[in-house]
């Protein structure tokens, strides 16, 4: 068995429609039929436009939107099965960094606090100076100073509260991160650092990632493996070259031809 299973995966909305006197409803299946797998250790690039049903499919993943019908099994366990309280409890295995790094961080908290609290899930137990250097690893492990964990969110560059929101997912020591989203909001410039910090944190942690993006371009550059999600199902997936290089279905096609390139005369 591959250390994450998803298995035919269904979350669906109910919408109200229609008038006030005629009343309807319409369901929308925003991931239809999902199956994926993802082995210990690798980067599963998901690509797909804005509203097919990327971060639905993340946010069931993580037990943050009930799926409707089919099973999320990490590591041999159906996390679909479990309660709400054993949910909360297995999370510590699988955190998510998302889009917008300042809408994730708490305001009123210090980058300490927040790390602290992080590392505290983990363990309860651990304070004082031993708390202190975790989350001064933490920091270094993502290319930040020290010096500037008494400060808040908003003292810092987009760049660099994603790297915090990055340290704050390591800090539980989980064993799967889902990264939704988590350059779109940068700067081209920015972008290219946090993706080398990625790759790098994958190769010395060990690190199996679901990594979500509109951008194929970024997914090719970091990912071992890519889905191409459409309309909530999966049209295309494989090994990262073969389907940036070689994409069968349309709508990769229609995707690859989206990114922007130099004109050759430049």
């Amino acid at each position: 068995m591959s250390y994450l299973e998803i298995k035919n995966l269904h979350t669906h909305f109910s919408q109200r429609t229609g008038s006030v006197f005629s009343p309807a409803k319409h369901i929308v299946r925003a991931v239809n039929g999902v199956s994926l797998s993802l082995e210990k250790g690798e980067i599963l690039g998901l690509v797909g436009e804005s509203g097919c049903g990327k971060s639905t499919f993340s946010r069931t993943i993580m037990q943050l939107i009930p799926a409707t019908s089919g099973s999320v099994v990490l590591d041999g366990e159906d996390l679909s099965a479990l309660s709400h309280a054993e949910v909360r409890k297995r999370r510590l295995d699988f955190q998510m960094v998302f889009q917008d790094p300042y809408a994730s961080l708490n305001p009123r908290m210090t980058i300490f606090s927040t790390l602290a609290e992080a590392v505290r899930q983990r363990h309860p137990k651990l304070k004082g100076d031993a708390l202190f250097h975790r989350v001064e690893t933490l920091m270094a492990t993502v290319g930040l100073d020290a010096k500037v964990m008494r400060k808040y969110p908003h003292e810092f560059s987009g760049g660099q509260r994603q790297r915090i929101a990055i340290a704050r997912a390591l800090a539980p020591e989980p064993k799967l991160i889902i990264a939704d989203e988590p350059v779109s909001a940068l700067d081209v410039s920015i972008q290219s650092q946090i993706l080398n910090l990625i790759t790098s944190l994958q190769k010395d942690l060990g690190l199996t990632m679901i990594f979500i993006s509109h951008d194929l371009g970024v997914v090719h550059y970091i990912a071992d493996r890519i889905a191409v999600m459409y309309q909530g199902k999966i049209v295309e997936s494989g090994p990262a070259g073969k389907v940036f290089h070689e994409p069968q279905a349309d709508y990769t096609k229609r995707l690859l031809a989206s990114i922007p390139r130099l004109a050759a005369n430049c």
